[in-house]
């Protein structure tokens, strides 16, 4: 009688041993599987993990390029392979490693982006800023890597796979994006994707779906531009050729191109002169009390004809005119000789001592109506938590002496017979502010500000073009005046009417369409970036691989 040994002896039930050694041989062998980039039905997995040495230089890339895509110099087309550049570096990573690359993407772009917070303050500012905002970048960089393995793997049809992962992962990045606008301390919302489309194909879109809205179609765009290169030729007879591939991808950006402008409604016009005084009005340009005013009053075209509303930047009347009657003086006269109400801004301040940053109305009867500033720049006009960080910075933190307090009045002011929509300087990223404006009333947008203390820098420039989509989305006008530019007047297609030269004492006297209409964007915009966001987010944790106990989750896990 033949005995069998050890090794051709066939497992029973009752030899535990053994049956453990097969799980764990079989689940090493999975885990293998998985980790050189193949499913166990033996095709290979479209989305695996780039090894480190290309992830990395890739991340490094993108950021840099995402930089480039904004002013200066604003070249909005490198957005694009620089989304492709972050998402395959990103792809199929596992989270640490998908942590590290989106921080170092994040750190490739924010650093140079925003190079002009460190103009007067010193690298510090500049680096915490910017360090800051790419951990943002490494957060949406896991939740995108996650989206790589989980949903591709629960969802493995390659109609899914090049359709529908992407908007997951455009969804994911758009909520990265208002994620880190909103918090802490209502966030910034610099360095959009969609605000680098300013001047690009996919501008007309803010009409429609905001610029959160843009951001979703221009990533989604890009990451249905990598399925098709990436899972197409992989698919088992497909048979799909390249120039099928390219065809498709540019059938999809041509669909979304084919979008009509949104048909914007004008009715009549106002004149205005737009001054831009070039004062000292920088927090360390030492000027006299009286010498921002006495720029302004000084580059106001008192002849200008048929002039019906003057308009001045941020704080260049300096001091609340119902205190300072030599303020009060300025501005009657002002408005005397031009015959028109003017809008200004000063710092005024309550008997209770609370500081605002205000933008007023002043007619011949005097002081009117005003808008108090709702989004002071933390670390700029106040600080957060100040007992906290002057213990991190204390000479940095003692700099700031004044804190302003937001305002609470709505931000629509009536003034020359319109309804005009106030931005004070960084109001104009805040995607609430934009839209109470339209639902003010608002007949035109005056973007108030004030870049004087990043003079030289691309600061002003990132701001002017933020104003640019703000004008496209809500369908009005914008007049963005500076104290020291770059101050343009915009129309409701994002197209600039008039300009005026930086750093020049000059004004600007140009008939402004009103708009009536009303757009998507300031009726649904908040909506679509909910749906977009919660979408994804709830898509990714569907396919989560929770509690799984089979070999097969244990492969998606791994």
């Amino acid at each position: 009688m033949h005995v069998p040994d050890a090794a051709t002896r066939p497992q029973t039930g009752g030899s535990t041993a053994g049956r453990r050694v097969v799980r764990a041989d079989s689940r090493a062998s999975t885990v293998s599987r998985v980790r050189s980039g193949v499913l166990q039905d033996g095709r290979r997995d479209e989305f695996a993990a780039l090894p480190l040495r290309l992830a990395f230089p890739l991340a490094v890339v993108g950021g840099l390029l995402f930089a480039l895509s904004f002013p200066s110099p604003g070249w909005w087309f490198l957005a694009y392979p620089a989304m492709a550049c972050m998402l395959l570096a990103a792809m199929g990573q596992r989270a640490r490693r998908a942590a590290w690359l989106g921080y170092v993407a994040g750190a490739a772009f924010w650093l140079p982006a925003i190079s002009w917070a460190g103009r007067y303050l010193g690298p510090v500012p500049w680096l915490a800023l910017a360090l800051f905002e790419a951990a943002y970048f490494a957060l949406g960089s896991v939740a995108i890597a996650l989206a790589y393995r989980w949903v591709a793997r629960v969802l493995p049809s390659t109609a899914w796979r090049v359709w529908g992962l992407p908007a997951v992962v455009a969804g994911l990045w758009t909520g990265r994006e208002w994620f880190s606008g909103s918090w802490p301390y209502e966030g910034f919302a610099w360095g959009r994707v969609g605000l680098s489309q300013s001047q690009g194909p996919f501008t007309h879109l803010a009409a429609y779906v905001g610029v959160l809205g843009v951001t979703f179609l221009v990533v989604y765009c890009v990451a249905v531009v990598l399925s098709l290169a990436l899972v197409v030729p992989r698919t088992p007879g497909s048979g799909v050729a390249a120039s099928t591939r390219v065809a498709t991808a540019g059938l999809l950006v041509a669909v979304v191109l084919a979008v009509p402008a949104w048909p914007t409604r004008v009715d009549g016009s106002i004149r205005v002169e737009a001054v831009q005084g070039n004062g000292p009005a920088g927090y360390f340009d030492r000027a006299q009390p009286g010498e921002v005013l006495a720029a302004q009053v000084a580059a106001t075209d008192v002849e200008a004809r048929g002039v019906d509303l003057v308009v001045w930047p941020e704080a260049a009347a300096e001091a609340d005119p119902r205190r300072f009657p030599a303020v009060a003086g300025a501005l009657d006269s002002v408005v005397d000789t031009v015959g028109a109400p003017m809008v200004a801004g000063a710092i005024t301040q309550t008997p209770s001592g609370v500081l605002h940053n205000t933008s007023f109305v002043w007619t011949a009867d005097g002081w009117q109506s005003s808008y108090d500033k709702k989004r002071p720049v933390p670390f700029g006009e106040y600080v957060p938590d100040r007992w906290f960080f002057s213990k991190l910075a204390p000479s940095l933190i003692g700099l700031l002496q004044r804190d302003y307090t937001p305002g609470t009045r709505p931000n629509v002011l009536d003034v020359a017979g319109i309804r005009a929509g106030i931005a004070v300087c960084f109001d104009i990223v805040d995607d609430g502010l934009t839209s109470d404006m339209a639902r003010g009333g608002a007949q035109v947008i005056l973007a108030q500000t004030n870049n004087a203390d990043f003079s030289g820098t691309d600061e002003n420039l990132q701001q002017l073009e933020i104003a640019r989509l703000r004008a496209v989305e809500t369908g009005r006008s914008l007049v963005n005046i500076s104290t020291v530019g770059a101050s343009q007047v915009i129309d409701p297609s994002g197209r600039t009417i008039d300009r005026v030269p930086e750093y020049t004492a000059t004004s600007m006297v140009t008939d402004v369409p009103l708009g009536t209409g009303t757009t998507p964007a300031t009726i649904v915009s908040g909506s679509v970036t909910l749906l977009v966001s919660l979408g994804a987010l709830l898509a990714l944790l569907a396919c989560a691989p929770w509690g799984r106990r089979s070999t097969r989750s244990l492969r998606r896990d791994s």
